[in-house]
């Protein structure tokens, strides 16, 4: 058996973080679009970065919500979706273009990442526009978006996430619980081993879940996420995993 990859992953140039520093210990970012937060200039820089650390790069499109960061539920049409969905990658792509990097994936953000794990109707919006957009998508096993990107032709990811807590159904703790986000890097980085090396990962309640992955995410608006991307990143390599970008 050949040794195992994985691709590790943030979401920057959302403003929140120490991107600098997160450029050089991940392999992907999903570049925020300017609906949850950044602009034209974050997008550019962001690219430029990307290119300069061999990273790659994905869009990170998001409810039009700026107010609460993407992370209120909305209740939005479909067709009205797949054309804010289209404007954002729209937007990154103009950014892309200049700086000569090529967009490789759509990770829905937030609020709408969540609602596209079980909603059908928005999750099938968000896979037209990658199929429009011609982009893979980034998200979540056996949830409505694999679903919706498997009618739709549109290849898809699978990701899980080291600073997130899970519930016994594989999908994520809402951040209005307590304990939904992880911040002990000595927890997180043997989890993130684990996920890698057995498939599974202790849901909230303590039930195991199994997880189906290409790529880690570590926040990067987590307190702490430059320390736990660059624990996690050493612990994945002492343990024979190759970190490559899936896209």
């Amino acid at each position: 058996m050949g040794m195992p990859t994985i691709d590790l992953n943030s979401d920057l140039g959302e403003g929140m973080g120490d991107d600098d520093a997160m450029f050089g210990i991940v392999t992907s970012a999903n570049i925020a679009c300017g609906f949850h937060a950044g602009n034209p200039e974050t997008m550019l820089a962001s690219v430029q970065l990307a290119s300069e650390h061999g990273v790659s790069v994905g869009a990170h499109p998001s409810y039009r919500d700026r107010e609460g960061f993407g992370r209120r539920d909305q209740e939005v049409e479909p067709d009205a979706l797949l054309l804010d969905v289209l404007e954002q990658l729209d937007a990154l792509t103009t950014a892309a273009d200049i700086a000569d990097v090529r967009i490789r994936y759509v990770k829905p953000h937030g609020a709408l990442y969540n609602r596209i794990a079980v909603d059908p109707a928005q999750a099938d919006a968000v896979a037209r526009a990658a199929r429009d957009a011609q982009l893979p998508i980034l998200g979540l096993a056996g949830t409505e978006i694999h679903r919706a990107a498997q009618r739709h032709g549109v290849q898809f990811h699978r990701e899980a996430f080291v600073d997130r807590a899970y519930l016994p159904d594989g999908t994520l703790v809402p951040r209005t619980t307590p304990g939904a986000v992880l911040t002990d890097v000595n927890t997180v980085a043997p989890r993130a081993v684990r996920m890698i090396t057995e498939g599974t990962v202790d849901a909230i309640d303590g039930t195991v879940v199994v997880v189906e992955l290409d790529s880690l995410c570590v926040h990067g608006d987590t307190p702490g996420a430059v320390a736990m991307a660059a624990l996690v990143r050493e612990r994945l390599l002492a343990a024979g995993v190759e970190l490559r970008a899936f896209a």
